[in-house]
C-alpha cells in the first residue's frame, strides 16, 4: 500500500516562489506515475501537473504552464513540484496522488494513493 506525504506549503507573497515536496512509502515509485492536484476554499479539486514514472512525460494546466515545474527523483521516492511567480489565485492545499502505472493522467479518478495535502497561501 502506497503511503504519500507532503511537505513545504506555507504563505508567501505573490511574485515568491515555493517548492513542495512528497515522499512516497510502499510500491514501485519508479513505476508509479505520480501528480499534484489543488483544491482552494470553495471549490472543487483541480489537477496542476503530473509526470510518469520515468520522467519522460509531463503534464500541466493550462494555469500554471511556465509557472511551475514537476520532477521526481526514483532513487529517493521523492515527488517535487517547483512553484515560480507565485500568484494569489494558486492559494490552495496541494496533494499529491500516485497511480499504479507508469503512465501519467490529468484526471483524478487515475489515481489510487493521495496525500492529506500541504496549504498554500499567497498574499497580494
Amino acid at each position: 500500500q502506497v503511503a504519500l506525504k507532503e511537505s513545504g506549503g506555507g504563505l508567501v507573497q505573490a511574485g515568491d516562489s515555493l517548492r513542495l515536496s512528497c515522499v512516497a512509502s510502499g510500491g514501485t515509485f519508479s513505476s508509479s506515475a505520480m501528480a499534484w492536484f489543488r483544491q482552494a476554499p470553495g471549490k472543487k479539486r483541480n489537477f496542476v501537473a503530473a509526470i510518469s514514472g520515468t520522467s519522460i512525460m509531463t503534464n500541466y494546466a493550462d494555469s500554471v504552464k511556465g509557472r511551475f515545474t514537476i520532477s521526481r527523483d526514483n532513487d529517493k521516492n521523492m515527488l517535487y513540484l517547483q512553484m515560480n511567480s507565485l500568484k494569489s489565485e494558486d492559494t490552495a492545499v496541494y496533494y499529491c496522488a500516485s497511480r499504479s502505472g507508469a503512465i501519467q493522467y490529468i484526471s483524478e479518478n487515475q489515481y489510487s494513493a493521495w496525500g492529506q495535502g500541504t496549504q498554500v497561501t499567497v498574499s497580494s
